[in-house]
């Protein structure tokens, strides 16, 4: 063969190699970065095209879409019939192709991407026929009406409210404060309307979910975290007994207990058991509970009910904070005892953040004898033919603490409502409330964050609702969020 005929040949076949490995590229390895691509103009036009599944709950319609034709093509635009209900939950999904919320986690099922093998071999026959291609439908566990009662009660001010079935984990009210409607992001200038609403509190942001995302020093909800350290360790039982001068001492300061609306300055009770100290929410006994089992042993059973973890929840991890111990805005381990004040974490204080979502789970342990319920909003999801594609099944995450401690805890709870620090509520006798009472410091003088976190009925729990109301003057647990835990229950209840 010709010298420069062979060269012209090996440079040929050379160039058929790679023209071969990059169509292969192309067409293989790489169309899936292609069509990952937020500003693929032929992804985005896709996705306009597909009838997106609706988000309903209690049979009420919480996201759908409208029908438009443009440019040609049958398209459609995302709307929320239900406004400001549950926007924080539900997400939005924007013609750009941003999403939020379940729009954003469940997108797969929304967009009929991800369903069961018979509808999944009918839609690829539309996209092939250029038909319309109809997602799955989301049914979740909220109660509208329940969850338009907690907006209610918040009022416009700043705070959260969840609210849990006990039994199996079904996340029926998820209510975060300041609300806004989701069809104002696709308005003109309707997402810097959002931005600016800051609510009652002046610092929080609409988009943020508090109730999985809103992080609150839990104040004295978190005794029923220390109480299960004290009584599961076997380092204490309800009947050990303590002396409380109206204070303890910390690191050779005093650690006073909270003042109380009924008296001037801080409480002094004497002689009392710890469950007298629960009871009462004395900050003394569980400073001293704090003292002696230590921090680490309290941090280790916190861990235990979910704490330095995100809940395991629907919504997308974005859209949740880990509640724990933070430095500097970062969740934060100590090294050891030493590095922790034992005293003030015992009763909620000392750099400890929670969720409002975080402390309902720890009620709902309680109440299910020492085991955690998997928290879930998404009942069921729904093919446009109507068969079931997913179910969820409730499982619990494990067991936190031993039947009996919750079975003490339960009992302790009962007494915070019959005689202790939220018998001023008025709880009718029927509703068999367990719960507790928080006040959290924020080093702004007698402005506190107020919390309830309480299960009912007590013996026999069937709901959990926890409550926290951002920055309230004389914001004291009792007055300020036990009433609204009072008519969640109520509706709950159908008292």
């Amino acid at each position: 063969m010709n010298k420069q005929l062979l060269h012209v040949s090996v440079a040929a076949l050379v160039l058929l190699a790679a023209l071969i490995v990059s169509t292969t590229y192309w067409q293989t390895w790489a169309v899936g970065d292609l069509a990952d691509r937020q500003d693929n103009s032929i992804q985005l036009i896709t996705r306009l095209t597909v009838d997106r599944g609706k988000i309903l709950a209690g049979g009420r319609v919480l996201a759908a879409n409208v029908k438009h034709r443009k440019h040609g093509l049958t398209i459609f635009t995302r709307r929320y019939p239900s406004g400001s209900l549950a926007p924080q939950v539900i997400g939005y999904a924007t013609e750009a192709g941003t999403s939020t919320g379940l729009e954003q986690s469940l997108d797969d099922y929304l967009t009929g991407a991800n369903t069961n093998l018979t509808n999944t071999f009918k839609e690829e026959l539309h996209r092939l026929g250029n038909q319309t291609v109809h997602g799955d439908n989301v049914i979740l566990t909220l109660r509208p009406a329940v969850q338009a009662l907690a907006l209610q009660q918040l009022a416009g001010r700043c705070g959260a409210v969840v609210a849990l079935d006990a039994k199996t984990g079904a996340v029926l009210a998820m209510a975060s404060s300041p609300t806004y409607d989701a069809n104002l992001i696709e308005q003109p200038k309707g997402y810097a309307k959002v931005l600016k609403i800051k609510g009652s509190c002046g610092d929080s942001s609409a988009l943020v979910n508090n109730a999985t995302a809103g992080l609150y020093p839990p104040g004295s909800t978190f005794k029923m975290v220390t109480a299960a350290a004290a009584l599961d360790s076997g380092a204490y039982t309800p009947s050990s007994i303590f002396n409380d001068p109206g204070y303890c001492i910390e690191y050779g300061q005093h650690v006073s207990n909270a003042g109380n609306p009924d008296q001037n300055g801080p409480e002094a009770f004497g002689n009392v058991t710890l469950a007298q100290g629960f009871e009462h929410s004395i900050n003394s006994v569980f400073c001293n509970v704090g003292k002696h089992i230590g921090g680490e042993k309290i941090l280790e059973y916190a861990k235990r009910f979910g704490f330095y973890s995100l809940p395991p929840l629907d919504l997308p991890p974005s859209a949740s904070q880990a509640s724990g111990l933070y430095k500097n805005g970062k969740l934060w381990t100590p090294k050891n005892n030493f590095a922790i004040d034992s005293g003030r974490l015992a009763f909620g204080q000392f750099n400890m953040l929670a969720t409002p979502l975080q402390m309902a789970l720890v009620a709902a342990t309680i109440a299910d004898k020492g085991m955690q319920p998997k928290p879930y909003l998404v009942q069921k999801i729904v093919a446009a033919d109507g068969s079931t594609v997913a179910k969820t099944s409730p499982q619990m995450l494990g067991r936190v603490i031993k039947p009996q401690t919750a079975a003490e805890l339960n009992q302790m709870m009962q007494l915070v409502v019959q005689g202790g620090t939220a018998a001023t509520v008025g709880f009718p006798p029927n509703l068999d409330v367990a719960g507790k009472t928080g006040t959290a410091e924020l080093g702004l003088g007698s402005v506190y964050d107020a919390w309830f976190v309480c299960f009912a009925p007590a013996n026999n729990p069937r709901f959990v609702v926890a409550v926290v109301v951002e920055k309230q003057p004389n914001g004291f647990g009792a007055s300020v969020s036990a009433p609204i835990a009072k008519a969640i229950l109520e509706k709950l209840l159908g008292t």
